[in-house]
């Protein structure tokens, strides 16, 4: 494939802020000065360490150590080449790319090429919607509430009963059989290659940049023996238990909101839509799981209990299952967690159709808190009017009320689990305490991992964190960020005379070395590649001290305080010389030559020194 030209390379990233496109996954908030941050993509946590800085194009997490530009980002994340990185980024911008053998842009392969069959077959299902064929695709969403605005908005369309109606319509733009089957668009039979969706109801499934990735579908004939609901099989960029339908057009609700509604299919994700409940969203054929929750909370930014989670299930036992396997994951959540039931068992689609939006607003407004409702199904299979059953009753509940993470909630479940029972609070309290102390011994005495001491330990990755709390050290910490953050906007010989003055700390020096090692910091881009130069194990020290948020309230106070960081560095340099000079004083004649030779060298650092403190 022919190679894109540096040039072109360096201008896409230029021309791309770096926080829309991390942005599009994770929830991002104000973290001081030319700094973002949010919870990191590369690993689960609880409260933000991924930190982003617009300015100079970079992401670093505090807390696992990945790091890199937007082109590494869309790699890590879409599993794209770097070509494929570009490509996307430059076609998002509108910029023609050039190539080094002056030839036109090649032919994409690859992901690329799978993103492009995708929404070139949501297209062509979107345009069969208005066919007379589809009359009865049409007809399956008036019956339930859904007219062409509301289809055109969530992009539905109708695939024909044909065999190979799209497959045709797409290899004559271009796609090969494989190319389709490896999307998960056609599939394989005794007779050849034929479409997967055929005469149904078609859902494009999007991906949080809003690219299509796959389809839902539902049949509309009788005489289709497929699933009632078909989806598109995993493929490598549809992984259905990382997908949640709707979240791309819920994203920036659910990030300004910190709520999420969390129902159990496309139709009921379009009526809270509609009912201006925009924060729904659906799994795609799944039960509810760790990596949607993962998702879902740095959408949420969900590092607070002040976010909500409210869960819709059906009363029946499905349902009833459906909400235990998400308690089982409730605690992943910072937020608080609900669950939604719907009078006489109407899914939210129903509900909307049978009485209104109102209604869909209604219900989750009456959402109930998700141990609530898990204690009402743990009970339900006790015959409380007995002793024994509600004796049985408590050992089944107490644990639930035991696990509930946050201690100031703990007491008023007690007492609400007591009243369901009819049991004196002096009885339930124990039975909770006891619960709680199994709990945590169950916890303690689990079975450590086994040790393996031949294999060669990790190497220890140096940060902020473990620099030492010295003044100096501080002083030289500080100096490095507002350098590497600012060093472009600041008096280059200010600079190069600070970077000229070797770190005490190693570490720093380390950093220091990068830094002087790059030619031209007024170049995009010259700061990240210092962390790329930087020696292991202090590249990560290079990635923090480029991403942390500098100690500064606006951006011209963050230039001053830079200058005025490297102007102290290069004052505690003079102070040092003279120190060593004062000591040299000590030690020779004061008659003597080189007496006097000290004596005028000190009389020049204290010049030195006066000029430099007055421009400080």
């Amino acid at each position: 494939m022919a190679r894109i030209r540096q040039a072109d390379v360096d201008e896409v990233k230029a021309r791309t802020n770096i926080a829309d496109i991390v942005g599009e996954r994770v929830a991002l908030k104000s973290a001081g000065v030319g700094s973002m941050k949010g919870l990191c993509p590369f690993h689960d946590e609880r409260s933000p360490s991924f930190h982003v800085r617009p300015q100079v194009g970079y992401y670093h997490c505090f807390g696992c150590g990945e790091s890199g530009d937007v082109y590494s980002f869309l790699r890590a994340m879409d599993h794209l080449t770097f070509t494929e990185s570009v490509e996307r980024l430059a076609g998002r911008i509108g910029y023609t790319l050039h190539y080094e053998d002056g030839g036109s842009a090649p032919e994409t392969s690859g992901r690329t090429r799978l993103y492009q069959a995708s929404t070139a077959a949501a297209e062509y299902f979107r345009s069969q919607l208005a066919s007379a064929e589809a009359e009865a695709g049409r007809r399956f969403l008036g019956e339930r509430g859904f007219d062409a605005g509301a289809a055109a908005h969530f992009g539905i369309g109708y695939a024909p009963k044909g065999w190979n109606n799209m497959r045709d319509a797409l290899r004559a733009q271009g796609f090969s059989d494989e190319e389709l089957a490896t999307a998960g668009l056609v599939s394989q039979g005794q007779r050849g290659v034929y479409d997967r969706f055929r005469g149904r109801v078609v859902w494009p499934i999007r991906d949080l940049t809003g690219q299509t990735i796959g389809f839902g579908a539902r049949k509309l004939y009788d005489d289709d023996q497929g699933p009632k609901y078909l989806n598109t099989p995993e493929t490598p960029i549809y992984k259905k238990a990382q997908v949640l339908y709707g979240l791309d057009l819920s994203k920036k609700d659910i990030s300004r909101s910190h709520r999420v509604v969390v129902v159990e299919g496309y139709t009921d994700v379009m009526a809270c839509h509609l009912a201006g409940i925009t924060t729904a969203i659906a799994t795609c054929g799944t039960a509810f799981g760790s990596d949607h929750i993962s998702v879902l909370r740095r959408v949420m930014g969900d590092d607070s209990a002040s976010g909500e989670v409210i869960f819709t299930f059906d009363p029946d036992a499905a349902g009833q299952k459906a909400a235990l396997r998400a308690f089982a994951d409730e605690k992943r959540f910072a937020a608080q967690t609900y669950v939604a039931v719907a009078p006489d068992g109407l899914d939210p689609c129903d509900l909307r159709l049978n009485r209104g939006d109102g209604a869909v607003r209604a219900l989750m407004d009456a959402k109930a808190p998700m141990f609530e409702f898990v204690i009402d199904q743990k009970l339900a299979g006790f015959d409380l009017a007995s002793v024994e059953g509600r004796v049985g009753a408590l050992r089944a509940a107490a644990p639930i009320v035991a696990e509930i993470r946050d201690s100031s909630l703990r007491p008023g479940y007690t007492r609400v689990l007591a009243r369901k029972l009819g049991m004196d609070l002096g009885e339930v309290t124990p039975a909770v305490e006891r619960a709680a102390r199994g709990s945590r011994a169950s916890r303690d005495n689990a079975s450590p991992p086994v040790e393996t001491p031949e294999a060669p330990a990790e190497s220890v990755r140096v940060t902020i964190a473990t620099l030492p709390r010295a003044a100096a050290v501080t002083l030289e910490r500080d100096a490095l960020m507002g350098v590497l953050q600012y060093g472009h906007a600041i008096d280059a010989a200010e600079v190069d005379a600070a970077l000229a003055i070797p770190m005490q700390h190693p570490a720093l020096e380390a950093v220091r070395q990068a830094v002087i090692a790059q030619p031209d910091r007024t170049r995009v881009g010259w700061a990240t590649a210092a962390v790329d130069a930087t020696r292991e194990p202090y590249r990560s020290l290079t990635a923090e001290l480029l991403t942390s948020a500098f100690p500064a309230l606006t951006e011209a106070d963050a230039k001053l305080s830079a200058f005025a960081l490297c102007r102290r560095l290069r004052l505690r340099a003079v102070d040092q010389e003279k120190a060593q000079l004062l000591g040299a004083v000590q030690r020779v004649p004061a008659d003597s030559e080189e007496g006097r030779r000290v004596r005028v060298a000190l009389r020049e650092l204290d010049q030195r020194r006066r000029v430099l403190a007055e421009r400080e």
